[in-house]
């Protein structure tokens, strides 16, 4: 895909997400659930993630607002989907990252992004 194409869809998701519109929902995830979850991989040790106990980490980036956001990863249009490929398998997209593969579910990876799409 070009990048026009790419901004296109980012637009796409950055209104969808701004008018309300719930794709996390669509994915079926479970934001209690998500946010459980994240404390138990320990993500708190990487990324501040608002809502989670002791989640004051500065190696990743801070999660809050996430759901404002047009890209993930510096590189992906910030869609439920694509936010749940990055959380299941980072090095796939970027065999750079220092994102640990976490080797999460699909379930667990839609729970986790249905409560990061809560942070505006």
């Amino acid at each position: 895909m070009d990048r026009s194409g790419m901004r296109v869809i980012a637009l796409l998701a950055l209104l969808a997400t701004a008018c309300g519109a719930g794709p996390p929902s669509a994915l079926g995830g479970d934001p209690s659930a998500g946010k459980l979850l994240l404390r138990q991989y320990g993500c708190a040790g990487c990324h501040r993630i608002p809502g989670v106990p002791a989640a004051y980490g500065n190696t990743g980036p801070p999660l809050d607002a996430l759901a404002r956001r047009v890209y993930l990863a510096g590189r992906l249009p910030n869609t439920p989907e694509n936010l749940a490929a990055w959380i299941r398998d980072p090095q796939r997209i970027d065999p750079r990252t220092l994102m640990p593969d976490m080797q999460l579910s699909e379930a667990q990876a839609r729970d986790i992004v249905a409560y990061l799409y809560t942070l505006r």
